[in-house]
């Protein structure tokens, strides 16, 4: 056998491309690149799969209308696609009901009716007519009974026992009336001094006390009366609101006994009292009119018509300039109160009345 010569080392590489497989690589090469190109370029349009093979029908016993694109995909528009959805959902065909006078429960089991959403409870509140009031009654019909609470009366407090006022003393109701609101006062011993003339400066006091008027901050200044004395606020009260007055010496004379006129003057100016009647007719009643003085005369005739004036013993004797007794200033103060409307009218024969 002839031993075939050695190959020769070169035959065993590869052969250098030759011109139609370089174009066929050039080619291969471009048509993956075209292809990439058109990947990319597709890719806002959402990869929409549902244009690329048709929707399996949906299996229903509901017979579709006759419209005959009722199970046709509907594609979305650019501008109504939504990102995050990558397929298009066929639309659901319409039903068509027969008219069997039924409700909506009737419909086929294989169509699941929605459950309504109980809505929430809200307080609506209810329309109120002015001047009509609605009718009140309980779940079951019945009417509703409104219990109104009733308003309790201020308790007057009784008034003080004071051990010189015997029950058939002439002013014992008067003095129990005021001494009740404690717009009297008695003494320590338990005693009230009814025959006790009262000063100008008490007299101030029990005003004060009964009659109560709102006023503004007052400071008088008497020679007679100095800054530090007791009832100096009661008198400076007294002024201001009209019911005393002071003397033309710029002196109040606080411990003065204040006679029956000066009482019913101030009474009738501090409560604004007038009259269009005579006065001198009026005061004819009195058997000692003579003895009133002039500037009170008109002040006098006005307490008469206004059952401020009480005497004791004879309602006939005015004794205008006689000093007042706490016992007879509780009476007119009373009266003055009576006839404001704060107090009810009690019957006694003092009590002066003009026809």
């Amino acid at each position: 056998m002839t031993d075939l010569p050695p190959s020769s080392p070169r035959s065993s590489q590869k052969s250098p491309l030759d011109f139609d497989e370089f174009i066929g690589i050039i080619v291969a090469f471009t048509t993956i690149g075209a292809i990439l190109f058109w990947s990319f370029s597709r890719r806002n349009a959402n990869w929409n799969l549902g244009q690329l093979q048709p929707a399996s029908p949906i299996t229903s016993n509901v017979q579709p209308t006759d419209s005959p694109s009722s199970n046709d995909l509907v594609p979305l528009q650019p501008n109504q696609a939504n990102p995050g959805l990558g397929l298009q959902l066929p639309v659901i065909p319409s039903v068509e009901q027969p008219n069997t006078g039924n409700k909506v429960n009737n419909l086929p089991s294989s169509i699941n009716q929605p459950t309504p959403a109980p809505l929430p409870t809200v307080g609506v509140s209810p329309v109120i007519v002015p001047g009509v009031v609605p009718p009140l009654s309980n779940e079951d019909g019945t009417p509703f009974q409104v219990t109104t609470p009733v308003a309790s009366l201020p308790v007057t407090p009784p008034p003080r026992a004071f051990t010189d006022i015997p029950d058939n003393f002439w002013a014992k109701r008067f003095i129990d009336v005021l001494s009740s609101r404690k717009i009297i006062e008695g003494f320590k011993d338990y005693s009230f001094r009814p025959d006790q003339p009262i000063t100008r400066a008490e007299f101030a006091a029990i005003v004060e006390r009964a009659f109560n008027k709102e006023i503004g901050q007052t400071k008088l200044e008497f020679t007679d009366v100095p800054a530090n004395y007791w009832a100096i606020g009661a008198i400076n009260d007294g002024i201001a609101t009209g019911f005393l007055k002071g003397y033309p010496d710029k002196t109040f004379k606080p411990e003065q006994k204040i006679p029956r006129v000066q009482v019913l003057v101030a009474l009738t100016s501090g409560l604004n009292l007038t009259t269009a009647t005579v006065p001198d007719r009026i005061l004819s009643i009195y058997e000692d009119a003579k003895d009133i003085p002039k500037y009170a005369v008109e002040k006098v005739a006005i307490a008469s018509t206004q059952g401020l004036v009480v005497n004791y013993p004879n309602r006939k004797t005015l004794a205008p300039n006689r000093e007042a007794t706490r016992a007879e200033v509780a009476a007119m103060i009373h009266q003055a109160l009576v006839r404001m409307g704060q107090l009810p009218a009690i019957q006694s024969e003092n009590i002066v009345k003009v026809k």
